[in-house]
């Protein structure tokens, strides 16, 4: 979801792999899912004003196997898109024949809807390389964890991405509804009753809602990490859970902690 309001944030994050030192800008999983097709092998631009032709990988290199091998492609993969080097990778007709039979991402988005902030371009990453899965601030059911369990469990993905959004729609609809009283029509206020707990009182106006969207993120990673399932990976170091943000105004991608 999206607003026109763009939310000012200040310094002081610590630096992470996705990105420098952070902008001034601003129940338990139930293990029915059925072992379907969806198992496999095989991993996982424009220019500035006058543009420069974007060059695709031909084939597909190493799936990145740790969660911190999977985070450096990320990060990587952030950098050229924040400087208009995108890659636009696996898209070859080798690689649709290949995935037509197997899949093998190497990474769980976890986002919002918010037309902006599509994990596979902000990452430039390409066919096979990511699981996402979308949802309006991040907001978790039952479906949602499920589809983030499947990645993890049944295709071994080892890295898990919370990616919240400067200026989400979801979570400003919520702060202005808990502050107003007012309800929101029908299903929306099923988002807004998941985002408030993460609300941030200490702060007033855009404010609020800026810190509220990265407090969301923590709220969210910290009840997937809760998940026994997937708490039993992170504990044998075969998976990590973190929290990330992407700035709308330059396209940074940066941690969350």
């Amino acid at each position: 979801m999206n607003t026109d309001s763009a939310a000012h944030r200040g310094a002081g994050r610590e630096p992470h792999p996705f990105a420098g030192p952070r902008p001034n800008t601003g129940g338990t999983v139930r293990r029915t899912l059925l072992r379907t097709a969806l198992t496999g092998a095989a991993a996982l631009g424009a220019g500035l004003a006058a543009a420069r032709p974007a060059t695709a990988a031909p084939t597909r290199g190493a799936r990145p196997g740790t969660p911190a091998e999977a985070l450096k492609e990320l990060a990587a993969g952030n950098r050229r898109w924040r400087a208009y080097r995108e890659r636009h990778p696996h898209e070859t007709p080798e690689i649709r024949r290949a995935l037509a039979t197997a899949q093998h991402p190497f990474a769980v988005v976890l986002g919002c809807i918010d037309s902006r902030v599509p994990p596979e371009l902000v990452f430039d990453q390409g066919l096979g390389d990511l699981m996402t899965v979308r949802t309006a601030g991040e907001v978790l059911d039952e479906a949602v964890l499920g589809s983030v369990a499947y990645g993890v469990l049944e295709l071994g993905i080892p890295l898990v991405v919370v990616l919240g959004h400067q200026s989400c729609g979801a979570v400003r609809a919520a702060v202005e509804a808990e502050q107003s009283g007012s309800r929101l029509p029908a299903h929306i206020q099923y988002l807004a009753d998941q985002i408030s707990p993460a609300i941030d009182h200490g702060k007033e106006g855009d404010a609020r809602i800026d810190a509220t969207v990265d407090a969301n993120v923590r709220l969210v990673r910290s009840k997937l990490e809760a998940e026994p399932d997937l708490a039993a990976r992170i504990t044998s170091g075969k998976l990590a859970i973190v929290g990330a943000r992407y700035e709308l105004t330059d396209q940074t991608v940066h941690h969350v902690r």
